[in-house]
């Protein structure tokens, strides 16, 4: 048995209701997923550039 197969297997959030939700409430859910995403995608751009740095000392 692998020590993977004994921890608890994380399990994807449900997608969140759209339907029980009013137009301004949407737009709002909207927005804020839009600022998470520009976040997630500076801090990808953000570990590139410290990889890149990374990897850019260790050449010869």
């Amino acid at each position: 048995m692998e020590l993977e197969d004994l921890e608890p297997r994380k399990q994807k959030p449900k997608p969140k209701d759209l339907d029980s939700l009013g137009i301004d409430e949407l737009e709002e859910y909207l927005a804020n997923l839009e600022t998470e995403a520009e976040r997630v995608k500076q801090k990808i751009a953000a570990k590139k550039s410290y990889l890149s740095g990374a990897g850019s000392l260790f050449k010869g």
